[in-house]
Parts: structure tokens; C-alpha cells; sequence
């Protein structure tokens, strides 16, 4: 009587997770370092006003009133104030035309919370025609 051979039975398959974690980590890596982020700023939408028709074309322009934002005090049309003779002075514009436009002109070297404190006094007397202008001084 013949005797049947047995067959070794193979192993059983294993796939190696190694290779394919390197494999993701860097594609990974190629997708963070080749990505070009999207600036968010650049994106914003600005609505400018319409001009006023109802405005007569022959009406002087207002004129603009200048504060000066720098390392030591602030200035109205180039005068320098104090932070309470500031304060006084936009409440006395601000009871004259709320309308009024105002440039703020910040220093480079000022501190941001001078700034602050600007805007915070114009919105407190009511003045929301702002422009603010950085300066290189």
C-alpha cells in the first residue's frame, strides 16, 4: 500500500504594513511641503460706498482731520495732544459732524494699544468714517 506524501501547507501570506506607512508619511510630506496655502486677506471684499446723488455738486469738501498715533502721544492736524485733550476734542467734532472723516496715522515704532485707544475714543463719540494709515516714522 502506497502512503500519500503529505504537502508542507505554506505559510499563510503576511503583507508587510511597513513599507506602505513610509510610503503615506511621504506623500504626506510632499503634500505639506508643496502646498500653497490660500491668503485670506488678499480675498476679502471691500464695498465701497456709492456717491451721494442728492449731494450738490458745488458743496465744499469737508476737510479731513489728521491724528497722529506715535511712540510717545498722538497729535490732531499735526498739533500734539494728550490722551485726554484728544478724547475732548473728538467729542467736540463728534458734536459738530459725526460724519467727519478721520485719518489716523500710526507710527511703525508705536505701540498697538495706542492705537486702540484711538479708535476706541472715535467709536466712543460716535465717528465711524475711519481711515487708518501706517507711517514708516
Amino acid at each position: 500500500m502506497a502512503r500519500k506524501r503529505k504537502r508542507p501547507e505554506p505559510p499563510p501570506p503576511e503583507l508587510s504594513m511597513t513599507p506602505m506607512i513610509d510610503v503615506v508619511f511621504q506623500l504626506l510630506i510632499y503634500f505639506i511641503v508643496t502646498i500653497k496655502p490660500i491668503d485670506v486677506i488678499t480675498n476679502l471684499d471691500v464695498f465701497r460706498p456709492a456717491p451721494d446723488k442728492d449731494k450738490p455738486q458745488d458743496a465744499p469738501e469737508p476737510q479731513m482731520v489728521r491724528i497722529g498715533v506715535y511712540q510717545d502721544g498722538y497729535s490732531i492736524n499735526d498739533n500734539p495732544v494728550s490722551l485726554e485733550a484728544l478724547e475732548k476734542a473728538l467729542g467736540r467734532l463728534a458734536a459738530v459732524d459725526a460724519s467727519q472723516t478721520i485719518m489716523i496715522t500710526v507710527s511703525a515704532v508705536a505701540e498697538h494699544g495706542k492705537l486702540i485707544h484711538a479708535l476706541d475714543l472715535c467709536a466712543k463719540n460716535g465717528l465711524r468714517s475711519l481711515s487708518v494709515v501706517s507711517a514708516s516714522n
